[in-house]
């Protein structure tokens, strides 16, 4: 303890500020939140307004991710650098410039720069805020604090699609009109409004950020030891204090006493187990699909045979799911422990996987390439003008002898195509949808304007031939589109994989990414973990449209499901219960000091 021994806080004051740290763990989960899910709910109303391209939209949904890869990389350091919370009041900052900056956007380029800074808030946030809650609250309360953390992001994705399902209706009202343009200008201003309202969210959190006192591990290691007691002292009572205090001073003699002779290295048990079972869950929580099926999550339902109304309220059910399943899984992470909560999620993932990818085999089975039918279309200048309505939808279905099997009231077409060695694919258009805009394909939608973009494209493709090459519609898929019976089944099995991916990975992941990391390479051990998982997420995010485009959801969710076998097994088998632990504790655990 200090020489200057200060007084305790009263009950009632720790109980303040710990609801304070709550609280602004909640907001970063919120923003954290509203950076992944929110555009989930735009994405239809975008899709319909801005002229964008499967593939540009598959990187305004993935720009998110890349700019979150991008700050994830720089996230430890500066994290160290500055502090903890100074972090905090950064990633506020960024938040709050990257709203307006995507909702007064007007183009691809403008909407991709606010996508990405949003990005880099959110990868700040998904480093510097578990980092914090890990180094201030008392082992008690860990979970319930990194709980916080992740329940208010389901709590806004619920919140945006409550405002999206709004947004729905009044679609649905405008379009009984036939005023076209009214019904473009009222979409045009969903998916910006939609935005907008994560605004005020996003100044309070920094004004909250600022309240709050400096991690005193931080604190301890600058070698500020009586502000790191005080800091503890806010949050915890005085005999825990002392004795996290006591333990910071046995773990930082003991690095002092291994540096005196030579430096600790890396490559050693306490550090390289827990550091690479951090990155294979971190890892394995984005391979289960989380992130592109909150995103995709209306398209997903629209092609399963659901309305569009009927699609948002799919998609407000399934926030819903998140946020309640989020919330028991708060209630027991502490009690029950956080293996048996990934066992548990992770075995309802692979369970809903199979079950939805087998419902949509179902119809995909029957799907037919009409390839051959829609090259003719291609016009002159190597375009294509498709309005695929029951009209046209029956005269590709002649043309395969497949009108019996397909009704061509409720048909759907993609088209995969290429100019050159550049291949780019279009989203799932409905016959029955009225609203729904043409099928445009040009050479901008499919060859990179640049070198730069080309390699991350095709690496091997030929820049100068495919700016002059003809368009070649690789395949053209028309197929089913199910009854709303068939897409309410595929919905359950949405529903119940959000319901276990909330119960399990969704609380436990921060939760093991801060608990798992050794004190001495926890900061920059989380952001290299946090890089593998959006380095996952922006890839899943980026290939979803083009691969189910090209070889159709059900393959996808196979895929899903076979990931999350993966993680099964490590969560069974490899992963240490670490409830009621403190940080010290869990690393003399993997160094081989304590057996359970």
């Amino acid at each position: 303890m200090s020489a200057t021994n200060p007084s305790p806080a009263s009950f009632s004051a720790t109980r303040r500020y710990n609801a304070l740290l709550l609280m602004v763990a909640g907001l970063g989960g919120l923003l954290y939140g509203m950076d992944i899910g929110i555009v989930g709910g735009a994405l239809p109303y975008l899709k319909d307004t801005s002229g964008l391209q499967p593939a540009e939209l598959s990187i305004v949904v993935a720009a998110m991710l890349l700019g979150a890869v991008f700050s994830t990389l720089f996230a430890g350091m500066l994290a160290d650098l500055i502090g903890r919370k100074r972090l905090m009041n950064l990633c506020g900052a960024i938040f709050v410039v990257s709203i307006p900056a995507i909702a007064l956007s007007h183009g691809f380029t403008q909407l991709l720069a606010g996508r990405l800074l949003e990005g880099v808030s959110a990868g700040f946030l998904g480093v510097v805020i578990p980092l914090y809650l890990a180094e201030c609250l008392p082992a008690s309360q860990r979970g319930k604090g990194t709980g916080v953390f992740q329940w208010l992001p389901v709590a806004s994705m619920l919140f945006a699609a409550l405002i999206g399902i709004y947004f729905s209706y009044r679609v649905q009202a405008v379009a009984a009109t036939g005023n076209a343009q009214a019904l473009f200008d009222y979409k045009d201003h969903a998916w910006r409004y939609l935005f907008w309202v994560a605004l005020p969210f996003g100044v309070i959190f920094l004004l909250g950020s600022l309240a709050v006192s400096e991690s005193p591990r931080w604190l301890f290691k600058r070698g500020k030891k009586d502000r790191a007691e005080a800091a503890l002292l806010r949050a915890c009572s005085p005999e825990q204090a002392a004795l996290e205090l006591s333990e910071m001073e046995t773990a930082a003699s003991t690095s002092a006493a291994s540096a005196g002779k030579n430096r600790e290295p890396l490559l050693r048990r306490k550090y390289v187990v827990p550091f690479t079972l951090a990155c294979i869950v971190l890892a394995c929580t984005q391979t289960t699909g989380i992130n592109s099926i909150i995103a995709y999550n209306t398209s997903i339902l629209l092609q399963s045979g659901l309305s569009d109304l009927q699609a948002h309220w799919g998609y407000v059910i399934f926030t819903s799911m998140n946020f309640l399943f989020t919330l028991c899984g708060m209630v027991l992470v502490d009690r029950k422990g956080r293996k048996f909560l990934l066992s548990i999620g992770t075995a309802g993932i692979i369970v809903s996987m199979i079950f939805v990818g087998a419902f949509f085999l179902r119809t995909e089975k029957i799907s037919r390439n009409v390839g051959a039918q829609v090259q003719p279309l291609v016009t002159g200048d190597q375009q294509l003008h498709l309005r695929f309505d029951p009209a046209m939808a029956e005269q590709l279905l002649s043309a395969t002898g497949s009108s019996q099997q397909i009704d061509s009231h409720r048909a759907s077409l993609a088209v995969i195509y290429s100019y050159g060695d550049f291949t780019a694919a279009t989203a799932f258009v409905r016959s029955d949808d009225t609203a729904a805009a043409p099928i445009e394909i040009d050479r901008a939608s499919c060859v990179p304007a640049n070198r730069v973009l080309a390699f991350f494209k095709n690496p091997l493709g030929n820049l100068e031939a495919a700016q002059t090459a003809p368009l070649k519609i690789e395949k053209a898929m028309i197929g089913r589109v199910p009854e709303p019976s068939h897409g309410w089944l595929i919905a359950l099995g949405l529903f119940v994989f959000m319901a276990a991916y909330a119960f399990g990975p969704g609380v436990c992941v921060w939760l093991a990414l801060s608990e798992l990391m050794p004190t001495r390479i926890r900061s920059n051990g989380m952001s290299i973990a946090l890089v593998i998982n959006q380095l996952i997420s922006t890839t899943l995010a980026g290939i979803f449209l083009p691969f189910v485009s090209q070889h159709g959801y059900a393959f996808m969710f196979f895929l899903f499901a076979g990931f999350t076998v993966i993680y099964f097994i490590v969560a069974v088998f490899f992963l240490p219960e670490t409830k009621g632990k403190t940080l010290e504790e869990i690393e003399a655990y993997f160094e081989g000091e304590a057996t359970n």
